[in-house]
């Protein structure tokens, strides 16, 4: 006879069922991927601050803090810490804060567009045809005296270049219908070459030793030429870039569901890939004409914000931006002391650290493998 009661295990019917497993503890920590937004970027916000402060005080010559704090503040008269912090040292800073954001932003959405985690404006060969565009006005002599200030020849100039690298990549590793990470790789780094091999040419041909300097500049990158009167343009396309693309977030996302599935939900995938891909072109040009080809600034910020906020762009392209200035601002730092009193093209920096990490993230991920 039933008494009304029911043992541990039993189920609504009646019968006898297994024992309940106890609830599984809660993890000590969130998964990745899943950590609160609003904490990722107060946390990178609060080290790009420390980045820069230490990098306005460090160098060949160290500034004490005190002196730093001063001149930021208006409170320190004229004396060459002050110089060297107003003049010299804070417009580079912020030029790395402004092309390390660029690229990173550049990357995540590069990534997105090609469904491959290995894009990057540097290993597609977009960097080195917006520096092929970039020497080629200087050979040219493009503003000198045709009415257009070299400021915007020389962007203009890298924007043709990189638009022209990205068209050639892509058609070469787009075969079938397909594109396998490798593929896009070795095609970027042919196109990479051969514009380098052109740009060398043109300045062998153009008979003018001076320019060498500059086309070493670009192909190594640095920040050693930023002046507050070349900070606007990169900052302006920067700020302009980063909010279309925010806008863009939702068609972003699709594309990483797939091609076919992007075009169901009604995204005409190819009008869009085309429109961003003159963007992100846009941007890197600029980038590039302000600060040379700085590499895998692209490749790596992504990486860590995807780890940090996952990959939906509304959340990835605030904290890849920030990954980058600070991974950009630190670089340079490091440009700036390790060889003091002379300076290292931080482009040789970011290659040192981000070329293992390509080659990890390559042996990472199987060959054909999805974004």
């Amino acid at each position: 006879m039933s008494t009304g009661t029911r043992a541990p295990g039993d189920t609504d019917d009646g019968t006898v069922g297994k024992r309940a497993l106890p609830a599984r503890a809660p993890r000590s920590r969130p998964p990745a991927g899943r950590l609160p937004f609003p904490a990722v970027v107060a946390g990178l916000l609060l080290a790009l601050a420390a980045a820069v402060l230490a990098s306005l005080a460090l160098g060949s010559v160290r500034v004490p803090p005190g002196q730093v704090i001063d001149a930021l503040t208006g409170r320190a008269g004229p004396s060459p810490y002050r110089t060297i912090v107003l003049d010299v040292r804070l417009p580079r800073i912020l030029l790395g804060v402004v092309v390390g954001a660029g690229l990173a932003v550049v990357g995540a959405v590069l990534q997105a567009l090609v469904r491959n985690r290995l894009a990057d404006p540097f290993l597609l060969g977009i960097s080195s045809g917006a520096s092929a565009g970039a020497v080629l006005v200087l050979v040219v002599g493009v503003g000198v005296g045709g009415g257009i200030t070299t400021t915007l020849a020389l962007p203009a100039g890298a924007f043709a270049g990189a638009l022209v690298a990205l068209v050639l990549v892509y058609g070469l590793a787009r075969r079938g219908g397909t594109m396998t990470g490798p593929r896009l790789v070795l095609a970027g780094v042919a196109v990479s070459y051969i514009l380098s091999a052109l740009t060398t040419l043109v300045l062998a041909a153009a008979g003018r030793p001076e320019h060498f300097r500059e086309a070493l500049y670009w192909s190594l990158g640095g920040l050693g030429s930023a002046r507050w009167d070349t900070l606007v343009l990169p900052a302006a396309v920067l700020v302009l870039g980063l909010g279309v693309l925010l806008a863009l977030a939702r068609p972003l996302d699709l594309l990483l569901v797939g091609e076919e599935d992007a075009t169901v939900l009604g995204l005409d995938t190819a009008r869009f890939r085309a429109a961003v891909f003159v963007l992100v072109s846009l941007v890197t040009a600029v980038m590039v004409a302000a600060s040379g080809a700085v590499g895998f600034i692209g490749l790596m910020a992504p990486h860590a914000a995807r780890l940090a906020v996952g990959a939906p762009h509304r959340r990835l392209l605030p904290v890849a931006a920030l990954g980058g200035a600070v991974a950009l601002v630190l670089a340079d730092l490091g440009a700036r002391t390790v060889t003091a009193p002379q300076d290292l093209p931080v482009g040789v920096l970011t290659a040192l650290i981000g070329g293992p990490f390509f080659l990890w993230l390559m042996r990472r991920r199987p060959e054909g493998a999805p974004l």
